[in-house]
């Protein structure tokens, strides 16, 4: 039985490898304000390109400007760190038993 179980875990260690790489080309754009501000994240949670629009660049609403900023990059985090556990749990399906409160980080 023990061989089988390791290579379950090779197998699954392998997708998960596999996964990850994905994640890197995957791409989730998120945009606040109407679209004024704009984050292009990949499933990695890494920060690609931040878009802003000219007309919201000025000096007197600095404040709002980096609110916005800080809105979409928390958002695009977010929802890269939701689609990072959504890829990741097809990826180990029927692979991993699920056990309550037993949520894998990814």
């Amino acid at each position: 039985m023990m061989p089988n179980v390791y290579k379950q875990m090779q197998k699954l260690q392998q997708k998960m490898e596999q996964m990850q790489n994905e994640l890197e080309n995957k791409t989730i754009t998120v945009e606040v304000g109407g679209g004024v501000v704009k984050a292009i994240v990949n499933g990695k949670q890494k920060i690609l390109k931040i878009e802003i629009e000219k007309e919201v660049i000025n000096s007197e609403e600095k404040e709002m400007l980096e609110d916005l900023v800080v809105a979409v990059v928390n958002k695009a985090i977010e929802d890269s760190t939701k689609l990072a556990n959504e890829e990741m749990s097809k990826a180990t399906a029927g692979m991993i038993p699920n056990v309550p409160g037993m949520n894998m980080p990814f």
